[in-house]
């Protein structure tokens, strides 16, 4: 499984891997509240295009998702994504080989499961995803104590894992996560899985101020985060957010690349109300 095009821009590739914590520390401090707006990859035939469009509306980087069957953690919105996108054939070499030749000015973070990760061999994957340049890794149904091959490759490949805190993880426990993840640390805003919400769940500012608690790591809310105003208020105790399902849900509805950039940008400008 290794990206497609690897000649010519395989440098400018390499020089994005690694740089996830870095880019996002660098910009947290500098006073920037941090915005992950996420895309499934392959799910129609604008994807990229899409891609693009969030990323120039202001996000600090892009988490993208590689289609899987059996997506244990989304809920229905990124579930009928995914299946659109295996519907259309998509494989993770072919999302890989799309972002390879991306050429985007931020660091991409790629997410999915296990089963794909074990098929292609920790290290095929790690390197594969070096390969097309990607800088992260979430890889939510993994867990810590199990994580140690792939972690291992990942670290060797220049891939920062990124790992996940849940509003049931005990302190302690948060700590050893924060200690091993890298990039930034995803904070698991609700109980549940992936989805547009009404309103923001008490547990994610819980989770934000327990998991800053015990890290310096870059700190981003996930799951939950629908609207600006909702991004703001994550955002008052953490570094950032991850917004998903909200702008998958324009793409399947048909917003398009513009739609999309349009809501990452208002997005953005609610996140950055939250330092004026």
């Amino acid at each position: 499984m290794t990206a497609a095009g690897a000649g010519g821009p395989a440098a400018a590739r390499t020089a994005r891997t690694g740089s996830l914590e870095s880019h996002l520390r660098t910009r947290r401090d500098a006073g920037r509240k941090l915005l992950v707006p996420y895309v499934t990859g392959g799910m129609g035939p604008e994807w990229v295009e899409a891609v693009h469009a969030v990323a120039d509306a202001g996000a600090d980087a892009v988490e993208i998702g590689i289609p899987f069957s059996d997506p244990m953690i989304d809920g229905p919105t990124i579930q009928e994504a995914s299946l659109r996108a295996l519907q259309r054939g998509t494989t993770p070499a072919q999302v890989l080989d799309a972002l390879a030749r991306a050429d985007l000015a931020v660091p991409l973070c790629v997410m999915t499961y296990y089963n794909i990760v074990f098929r292609a061999g920790p290290r095929r994957f790690a390197r594969s995803l070096a390969d097309a340049g990607v800088a992260g890794a979430i890889i939510p149904d993994l867990p810590l104590e199990e994580g140690e091959e792939w972690c291992g490759e990942a670290d060797a490949a220049g891939v920062a894992t990124v790992l996940l805190v849940a509003p049931s993880t005990p302190l302690e426990r948060a700590r050893a996560i924060c200690e091993r993840s890298r990039g930034f640390v995803y904070g698991v805003g609700l109980m549940g899985v992936t989805g547009v919400r009404t309103a923001l769940a008490d547990t994610a500012g819980d989770v934000a101020r327990k998991v800053r608690a015990v890290t310096d790591r870059p700190v981003c809310i996930g799951i939950g985060v629908s609207t600006p105003e909702q991004a703001a208020q994550a955002c008052a105790d953490a570094d950032g957010v991850v917004v998903g399902s909200a702008i998958v849900r324009r793409l399947l509805d048909g917003a398009g690349p513009d739609g999309v950039g349009g809501f990452v940008a208002s997005l953005r400008a609610g996140i950055d109300g939250v330092l004026r």
